[in-house]
Order: C-alpha cells, then structure tokens, then sequence
C-alpha cells in the first residue's frame, strides 16, 4: 500500500523497487536497527504520553509499549533519502512478475490453496490476487520487517517532517497493542511502520485487518499468513470488489492511435473500444464488464491494457497505475496466464530486456556476479559492470551497452 496510505513499506508500498526488487536489482538486506539516547526524543515521549492519555489510552499500556523503545537515527536516514525515481513499465513488470515470483506464487497456491479458498468464499475476492499482493507486498512474507513499530513510528513523529501523520499511526499502533492483537516486540515491521504479510499502516489496520482463525487476535505478523490474507481480502471486498470480474486485460491498439485516448480520465464500452480498433492481445472479442480506460504507460508501441472496474479497487490499496498493472499480471500469471505479448522498445542504450539479461548471465558466467538475471539493472548489475571493466582495461562506466555485451561473447 502506499505513500499516500502506506507511505514506506516493505514491498510495493514505497515502491517496488526498493526492498521488493528481484534478481540483479535486489539490494542486500539491510543490517537491524538501533536505537541510540537522545534527550529531545525522550522529552518528546514524556509531552507525547499526555496527548495519548487524553485520547483513551491507558498510561501503563503505554509504559509497556515504551519500555525499550528508542529513538532510531537511521528511520531519519531513510526518511530524508527515499529514491526519487521511477522505474520504466518494463522493469517494473519484470520485477513484479518475475519467474520467481510467478513459481513461488504458484508454489504457494498450491500449500495454501485450502485457506485461500475459504478467504474466497467469505470475501469475494479470488485467491491469486490474494496472492499477488502478498507477492509485491512482503515476497510472500519472506520480507515482513524486522523493526521496532513504536520506536519507528515515534521517531518520525518527534522528527516532525511528517510529525502529525506519524503521530496519527503511533497512536493507532498503541491502540493495536492495547486491544491485545499483537506485543510490543512483535509489533515489527518497516522502517516506516508497515506491518506484516501484507504490509499494513497501523490506521489500515484498524480499518480492515481481521481475525480470520478465530483466536480474538488480527495477527498479520504471524508465520501463519490466514490473518494477513484474510485482511487484505477484506479490504478489497470492502472497497468495491467485483468477483468473476478481470481487473483488465492486454490489448492491441492499432497504428496511429490518439495516445490522447488512454488514461482513467477516459472511459468508455468496449463496443466502443472495438470501433476504435483496440483488439485483445490473445486475440477474440474484448469482454465487456462496464465502462473501461485503455492504458499505455510506456506508449502506444508497447503492452496497453484494457482496465475495469477492479482496476481501481487495486488502486486503493496502492494508488499507482503500475503497481495495478504488476498486482493484475501477477495474479493471471499465478492462475497460468501468459507473459505479456507485446514487447517494449529498446531503452536510451538500444538494449531490449533480452539484452540486459543476457548481459547479466554472461557478467556472472565471467566471474562477475550480478545476482540474477532479470534484465534489471540495479546496483548488483552496475557493480558488475564496473569491476569487469576496470579488469578488463575498459573505459569505466557502469553502464550497461550493446558494445559490452559483445565483449562479453556468447
């Protein structure tokens, strides 16, 4: 879920493409935090307890929730130094939609396939976009988090940059402990305060997370994921999803198509789509499931999609069109759909996605291991790079290009 809802989490939530990232773009996990004495932040929690007392909570719950927790210098770090950029459509869905992530997805249908169904029957919402969201949100609970919720979340609301929103979640998270769904010290999760399998703010929480086994506790932090999925079911069913329905489809567009056309802003039949031109991708007649927006983020000539009404019930949880996109193709590729027909351009080197992965796997076959082979250059695949060129005499750029993949023969 994200920044405007979320703001950093672990998986999609702060973007796909920090902690979420796979193959030559995954960075090394990062070392546990430590709190570390600061007089102002403990001068902060003393005001703070008052302000939390006022609104019902009980002054030795909250001694229990603060015993330990500290002030965390490096939540600052990552708060000021978020990464402002985007990765393209292609690499996006090259991480989303992984093999890994794809066989690991299916693995996971198959070992929970009992719990997903009657999460199926009780909310409406089908198992592989369960699936998927705990794909992009957590790697299927491989990277749930590992740091202190109430020192986190105090931290960034004494820091004040976003103190009112920060403080708005500590208080939630101190309610969570206080109706006694989790303890402070599993009260874990991002450096931002998103928790669990699926990754949920503390306000989310409160809103949606359920008790699916029956035991008086939400737990989404467990090993035992019925809660989590449970939970982010339950959110989608109650932001409007329609079951049986796709969330969308690729489609086609035909040459010289008004790029004018795609965007949410615009909807309309796909009667009406057809007459313009747009034909599904796999071919036959485009479904017709209400008012439907053709979207083409990396342009007409490559992958667009056909998107419904379900589409925006994606965008709740996380609203970016390309986190819809990954969660939507994520979930067809789980249930045995194909990979994306269309194909991207070559990007600003001239080099296809086959190209950066066959870069990839000749670096590693070298010598030079870029930890996967994705066709997505992150800082395992630039480290690469730059140690074979500096090996082999080469001008030093880290780059990726056409002439470096022919230096490094087939």
């Amino acid at each position: 879920m994200h920044i405007s809802r979320r703001v950093a989490g672990f998986g999609l939530a702060a973007t796909i493409l920090t902690a979420c990232t796979g193959g030559g773009s995954q960075p090394a996990a990062p070392a546990r935090m430590r709190a570390v004495p600061n007089p102002g932040f403990d001068a902060w929690v003393e005001g703070f307890r008052g302000r939390a007392a006022a609104q019902g909570l009980d002054p030795q719950g909250l001694s229990r929730a603060f015993r330990g927790a500290g002030y965390l210098p490096d939540v600052i770090e990552r708060d000021r130094n978020q990464t402002e950029f985007t990765r393209s459509l292609e690499d996006y869905i090259a991480i989303a939609a992984s093999d890994e992530r794809v066989e690991t997805g299916r693995a996971m249908l198959r070992r929970h396939g009992a719990l997903l169904s009657r999460i199926e029957a009780q909310y409406g919402v089908e198992s592989r976009v369960v699936l998927a969201i705990w794909g992009l949100e957590s790697r299927y609970g491989a990277r749930r988090g590992d740091v202190p919720v109430i020192s986190a979340l105090a931290t960034l609301a004494y820091d004040g940059r976003r103190g009112a929103f920060f403080e708005k979640q500590l208080i939630a998270a101190l309610r969570i402990l206080q109706r006694g769904d989790i303890t402070p010290d599993r009260m874990t999760g991002s450096w931002a305060g998103a928790m669990g399998h699926t990754q949920f703010i503390p306000t989310s929480y409160q809103a949606y997370a359920v008790d699916f086994t029956g035991d008086g506790r939400r737990d989404i932090w467990s090993d035992d994921p019925a809660d989590a999925l449970a939970s982010a079911a339950a959110y989608l069913s109650r932001s409007g999803w329609r079951k049986g329905q796709p969330w969308g489809l690729e489609v086609a567009l035909p040459a010289g198509f008004d790029i004018g056309q795609t965007g949410r802003g615009t909807s309309r039949s796909a009667g009406q789509w057809a007459a313009l031109g747009v034909r599904s991708a796999s071919g036959g007649a485009l479904p017709d499931h209400g008012p439907a927006s053709v979207l083409a983020p990396a342009g007409v000539g490559a992958p667009a999609f056909l998107v419904f009404r379900n589409f925006s019930v994606i965008l709740r949880y996380n609203n970016s069109e390309k986190y819809g996109i990954g969660i939507g193709h994520l979930s067809d590729r789980i249930a045995g759909g194909a990979p994306l027909r269309g194909s991207f351009p070559p990007d600003a080197q001239g080099m296809t996605l086959a190209d950066r992965k066959a870069l990839q796997a000749r670096l590693t076959r070298a010598g030079y291991d870029t930890k996967g082979a994705d066709g997505v250059i992150g800082d395992n695949t630039t480290s690469a790079i730059t140690v074979y060129q500096r090996a082999k005499g080469l001008a030093v750029t880290g780059q990726p290009s056409k002439a470096l993949l022919r230096h490094l023969g087939g």
